[in-house]
């Protein structure tokens, strides 16, 4: 099907609806961008929903987080939540909410009481005992369980229930008919008769199941259009069974492909606390590190492979075990710096294709140009090389004072310490003197940590490369003098310098012209060792600027006294 046979609904109403359970995953992501991409190309709506109902897994605090994450990423929907954007606007709001599936309770029960009035649902008291036996004689027969109708139970056997405590759910009578799964990107597919069972649509607690909230909300929300992961595809049976019995429209489906790592595993949240656990092994922890998670928290996450740590809890860890996390979630590429162009743009490859050779796009592009027609069937392979590829390529074309002002927006939210250690100036300097080696807009932070560090603790990194600098252990010609001379000699010429860029080069090509053969790098790179700890940081002179006259001269003495004490 091409993108102009899509049916014709105006305008198109696509809804993108998580549970908050913590931050929005990569492939929840992809989903929400094609359903904003096809509503807004077409002149539609976007739709957000909180399917909260599942109290277990939900927190208000995770369904910002998705908002945050949404918003972020450049994915504004027109009805929804309202989130207040760091831009002081305002998004959601609408005419059909509330949007948090647990304020419309009251919704769900009026056509859950139409089902059952119609026959079309009964309450059931099966204790979770009986329903494991029925299981088990199932699995003894060889056959796949599925629930029917087992008896209106009697008045008396419904006194008896509630007097042991039991709490009745209520189910879907099912019809025993053959079931069409329509999907415009799979094909259509049927389902023999008998193959959905009579499945919960309001639990003991007295909330909806997915499946019941789903098929309501997107009637009365007013959805034309369903996108959403392929592992959904056998929840679309019970929603158009449920459709038809409460008289609902039938939006239409697009089940997407999932997204897979590149070892064909599936990108799961699991895959960071797989990486922590080995560490754990590894490193032969009984306790955790200080400042990282509570003994409790440890303790309980050690004992259960079900269990994992809080998202700060995990980067806490993960800092003093010195490993790195997988990015997993938007927030974990945002943190590490990746643009959210790049993610948009990147994960839309993964999954659909723009055709004739074009990887490079925005969104305005993806919305002008999205079809249904070039959705992938096949899983997608997450290649975090070419994404970082990516990156990389958007940063070397970004402007100078771009470049400054992204850097300092990222510092503002996962970098702070380094605005409170370098003043306006100095933070521009830094960004621009690392701009070209940038791959994320952490870079420039996470490659120059030592200003961070205090002038009377910064360690010096002792590796062949630095003691080479240095001289150290090195047999020297006769007259000829080390790096460890030069920086004897450069501590005293620098507290006369002034701290500028050009005297500072020049006063140390002056030194070096007489004392080292004019060659500055024998005395630039003991220097840069001096004031970073090792050989790579910004330009030498940049480096001491950043460091500022005071740190650089107790650094030089530090360096100076380490450097001996081996010799």
């Amino acid at each position: 099907m091409d993108s102009n046979s899509e049916p014709l609904i105006s305008p198109p109403v696509t809804r993108f609806a998580p549970s908050p359970s913590g931050h929005l995953h990569v492939g929840g992501a992809r989903t929400a961008l094609f359903c904003w991409a096809f509503a807004k190309g077409r002149g539609g709506k976007f739709v957000i929903r909180i399917e909260d109902t599942d109290q277990k897994r939900s927190s208000d605090a995770a369904s910002v987080g998705f908002l945050k994450d949404l918003e972020w990423l450049g994915i504004r929907w027109d009805e929804g939540p309202v989130y207040n954007a760091p831009d002081g606007s305002a998004v959601g709001g609408g005419p059909h909410g509330p949007y948090f599936q647990s304020e419309r309770l009251d919704l769900y029960n009026h056509h859950i009481q139409r089902l059952l009035d119609a026959g079309s649902a009964y309450e059931a008291w099966d204790s979770a005992e009986e329903l494991e036996a029925f299981r088990k004689d199932s699995l003894a027969r060889k056959e796949a369980f599925r629930y029917r109708f087992r008896g209106e139970p009697t008045a008396e056997e419904r006194a008896k229930f509630a007097a042991e405590g039991r709490i009745p759910v209520v189910r879907f009578r099912s019809a025993l008919v053959a079931v069409t799964i329509p999907d415009e990107v799979l094909g259509h597919t049927v389902l023999p008769a008998g193959e959905v069972d009579d499945f919960v649509i309001r639990k003991k607690d007295g909330f909806p199941t997915y499946h019941f909230a789903v098929v309501v909300d997107d009637e009365f929300m007013c959805v034309t259009h369903v996108f959403r992961a392929q592992e959904h595809f056998t929840n679309t049976a019970k929603h158009v069974l449920l459709q038809d019995a409460l008289g609902f429209r039938r939006p239409i489906y697009g089940h997407l492909s999932i997204i897979k790592n590149p070892d064909d595993s599936k990108m799961s949240k699991r895959d960071k606390d797989k990486v922590l656990r080995k560490a754990v092994k590894e490193q032969g922890l009984s306790a955790p590190p200080a400042n990282t998670v509570t003994h409790e928290e440890w303790s309980s996450w050690l004992a259960s492979d079900n269990v994992q740590l809080s998202l700060d809890g995990a980067i806490a860890l993960a800092t003093a075990l010195q490993v790195v996390l997988p990015e997993i979630n938007v927030d974990d590429f945002r943190r590490s710096g990746y643009l959210p162009e790049v993610i948009c743009n990147f994960l839309a490859l993964n999954g659909w294709s723009p055709g004739h050779d074009i990887e490079k796009f925005d969104n305005a592009f993806l919305k002008e140009r999205f079809g249904l027609d070039r959705v992938l069937k096949t899983p997608a392979k997450f290649d975090r090389v070419k994404l970082l590829a990516f990156n990389t390529d958007a940063m070397n074309a970004m402007a100078h004072d771009d470049f400054v002002t992204r850097c300092r927006a990222h510092a503002v939210i996962f970098r702070p310490e380094f605005l409170a250690r370098l003043n306006a100036e100095q933070f521009k300097l830094l960004m621009l003197a690392t701009k070209e080696r940038s791959k994320t807009l952490d870079e420039p932070f996470k490659s120059n940590a030592f200003l961070l560090e205090s002038d009377e603790s910064l360690p010096f990194k002792d590796d062949k490369s630095v003691r080479k600098a240095l001289g150290i252990g090195a047999t020297l010609e006769a007259g000829a003098k080390s790096g460890l001379d030069h920086l004897r000699a450069m501590h005293s010429i620098l507290a006369a310098c002034a701290w500028e860029h050009d005297a500072l080069e020049h006063a140390a090509m002056e030194y070096a012209n007489v004392h080292a053969g004019g060659k500055i790098g024998s005395v630039a790179q003991p220097l840069r060792i001096a004031a970073s700890g090792a050989t790579v940081s910004p330009p030498i002179w940049d480096t001491l600027l950043l460091v500022g006259k005071a740190g650089t001269l107790r650094r030089l003495e530090r360096c100076i006294e380490w450097a001996e004490a081996l010799r």
